[in-house]
């Protein structure tokens, strides 16, 4: 599938509607990797505690527990990312900055740094007004559990602090967690218009297909600036 390109910030192109698309393609390609040369007794993630239902709300909205507007502070100025945070299940890891592959996929850290996760550049960075984007391994051959093979077992209110070049660190709150079959990646829900700062967060899960050797689903943490 050929995704759109946009004039983004800077005057990089950058993927709307197209861009979960081609970051679903990804993470698939990298659960294959690492997933490949696991045995088949290996660990698998925690998943989250209601499956995603087929309904997609609209590109605003991260879920049933969403912060209401009035409750969010204003947007932070862009700067990089440097790592993130996520006290309940102990990531405390650095960020790298993602770009896209020539044939327009988008990358993800290799798997020899399995225990660091990615900041999607060409989007707006945590903090920012709209939907930043970290992605990140669930596992691999090198390292077992990766940086966010516990990522399923958030839950609302936790919290998720983004460390920033600017010193300005970014905490965010939990909306939502959902698992939702690579086939129906939540394109606008991730990668969607948000008026508000949002944070996306995503990593591979569900149940593990011995056949192709590739979990079946994404695991997606919807969080909403909070401080």
């Amino acid at each position: 599938m050929t995704a759109t390109r946009a004039g983004g910030r800077h005057g990089k192109p950058w993927r709307t509607a197209g861009a979960a698309v081609v970051v679903t393609l990804a993470l698939i390609g990298a659960g294959m990797i690492g997933a490949s040369l696991q045995t088949r007794s290996a660990p698998r993630p925690p998943q989250p505690l209601a499956q995603a239902g087929p309904e997609v709300p609209g590109p605003a909205a991260t879920g049933d527990d969403a912060t209401t507007p009035g409750d969010v502070p204003v947007g932070l100025n862009r700067a990089a990312p440097t790592t993130i945070e996520i006290p309940r299940i102990g990531v405390n890891a650095t960020l790298m900055s993602l770009g896209t592959n020539p044939d327009g996929t988008v990358q993800v850290p290799p798997l020899e740094q399995a225990d660091q996760a990615g900041w999607y550049e060409p989007g707006p960075s945590p903090g920012e007004t709209g939907n930043a984007v970290i992605v990140g391994h669930v596992d691999s051959a090198k390292l077992g559990p990766a940086v966010f093979f516990d990522l399923g077992s958030l839950v609302p209110g936790d919290t998720v602090t983004v460390q920033r070049a600017d010193g300005q660190p970014a905490t965010f709150r939990v909306d939502s967690v959902k698992s939702y079959p690579k086939t129906s990646f939540p394109t606008e829900l991730v990668y969607g218009p948000n008026d508000r700062p949002g944070l996306r967060v995503v990593t591979c899960g569900g149940q593990f297909d011995e056949a192709v050797r590739s979990y079946r689903d994404n695991v997606v943490v919807f969080a909403t600036l909070a401080a």
